[in-house]
């Protein structure tokens, strides 16, 4: 009984406490050149009225827990005083959401790596050394804050469990669920469509084709296109699909060449912790996201490298799990 009582703290110290500590000091604790929102006294308008209006669900919140942060703080003078000598009210309320999101991340990040662990990945060990790394991919690409990235982490780490829960036991509830959650998350961020690569790298065998599997895939992609064209055909702003084409520039600039060598040295690194059938998994699923990847290069800045970080995750998850028996490992 005692061993298992210093195992769940470990576990809550090492999942929840540790995680919030780093994020906290990213915060806190750096000064971001890129952007310098610890001066933005609210939602800045170019959130409503370019691509970043088409973030529903993180805008929402940007706004709302703005409000009520400030209402809360405003009882408290002395604290108010403290704070806003760290950055703006509103700067502290995205700390507090990301914060939130960021922690539950981790805990998926735990229950993802406990289910059906490849021997390497049963080694308690292995499996903090891979679940930190993977939380300090998180942090330290935060140079950008956002409102939105942390959140869209959280949907897409969901989706993985709920597509590796499907593909274990194929109950139907954990697929509807998958279309539940890919519906909504599109409305965080377009990274709710690498749920649907994840999936299809389960569940596509290169060497015959399952109807079945199509259904289900067609079935992920109607889902995400339907709020992905609703939003642009309900949001009344005249904003384009993206913010410009900086495919140039990607390749040109010192910064976004670094940018993309981070993403190529990570992905190469999971790759080497993947067995033979798993590195199968994994080049699936980066075929299936070519699309994501293609669009970072022209409407993304590789010097942003959060947006390589689902891929990288998606690296520690496929090595994390055993695949030999997997017909998709085929």
């Amino acid at each position: 009984m005692h061993k298992l009582f210093d195992e769940k703290i470990n576990d809550f110290l090492f999942v929840i406490i540790f995680p919030f500590l780093l994020l906290f000091m990213a915060y806190y604790g750096f000064e971001s050149s890129y952007v310098n929102m610890k001066m933005w006294e609210k939602a800045p308008d170019f959130m409503f009225s370019s691509v970043y209006a088409y973030r529903v669900i993180p805008n929402y919140l940007s706004v709302h827990v703005a409000e009520i942060f400030t209402e809360l703080v405003n009882g408290f003078p002395g604290l108010k005083f403290f704070l806003l000598k760290h950055g703006s009210l509103f700067y502290h309320s995205v700390f507090v959401v990301n914060s939130l999101f960021f922690v539950l991340s981790s805990v998926l990040l735990y229950f993802i790596f406990k289910f059906n662990p490849s021997v390497f990945f049963q080694d308690i060990r292995i499996k903090r050394i891979a679940h930190l790394l993977a939380v300090f991919f998180i942090v330290i690409t935060q140079y950008v804050p956002t409102n939105c990235d942390i959140i869209a982490i959280f949907f897409y780490l969901l989706g993985i469990l709920l597509s590796l829960k499907y593909f274990k036991h194929k109950k139907g509830i954990d697929f509807l669920l998958l279309l539940a959650l890919i519906f909504v998350s599109t409305f965080v961020r377009e990274t709710a469509c690498l749920n649907i690569a994840f999936f299809a790298a389960l569940f596509v065998n290169m060497n015959k084709l399952d109807f079945t599997c199509v259904k289900e895939i067609a079935f992920l992609v109607i889902a995400f296109l339907l709020p992905y064209f609703g939003l642009k055909f309900f949001i009344s702003q005249h904003v384009s699909f993206a913010e410009g084409v900086y495919l140039g520039k990607n390749f040109t600039s010192p910064f976004n060449l670094a940018g993309l060598c981070f993403g190529i040295l990570g992905l190469y690194f999971v790759l080497q912790l993947c067995s033979l059938d798993q590195q199968i998994i994994l080049k699936k699923y980066l075929l299936f996201s070519s699309p994501y990847i293609v669009m970072i290069a022209f409407v993304g800045l590789f010097w942003e490298t959060r947006l390589f970080i689902p891929l990288l995750l998606t690296g520690f998850v496929v090595a994390s799990h055993e695949l030999k028996k997997y017909p998709a490992a085929s």
